[in-house]
């Protein structure tokens, strides 16, 4: 069951992997332990070009090669790491909202993601029914997703 809840269109999302979670549950966990004031951060190398528009969309994240949820960022910092290395911190709040799982291949960093092209969020009820199938190991449910059946 799809939300229909209208939100304000922004002009542009982001996606990326979600390396070591494996569900939204472990994201909100990680969140909880990373906080950086409102919210939460998600570092990566190089800050976005268009990161004005990014700002009141949402971080996408890939989990087992599905796209599972989505965080509203509400800013970019740049940082300098412990290497002497610049890097960028993606500020993110702490709310998860679980999507449509969305098969997605693997990729390096990050991409632009177009509003029309974000899966839909999940109604909260249908999301909380669907937690014990995200606890299918990622092979079986990427298997069950190519052949229509989840």
């Amino acid at each position: 069951m799809r939300n229909t809840t209208k939100h304000p269109t922004p002009t542009l999302h982001m996606i990326k992997l979600c390396v070591g979670c494996d569900t939204p549950d472990q994201l909100r966990a990680w969140g909880r332990q990373n906080r950086h004031g409102d919210g939460t951060w998600v570092g990566t190398r190089m800050m976005p070009k268009q990161a004005e528009a990014l700002v009141g969309g949402s971080l996408y994240r890939v989990m087992g090669g599905f796209i599972t949820c989505r965080q509203p960022i509400t800013g970019f910092r740049t940082v300098t790491r412990d290497d002497g290395t610049k890097g960028t911190l993606i500020l993110v709040t702490d709310e998860v909202i679980e999507v449509e799982a969305t098969l997605r291949r693997p990729f390096q960093g990050w991409r632009y993601l177009k509003p029309e092209d974000a899966p839909p969020d999940l109604d909260p009820l249908l999301a909380k029914a669907m937690a014990n199938q995200n606890a299918m190991p990622p092979s079986i449910r990427k298997r069950l997703a190519e052949l229509g059946i989840v």
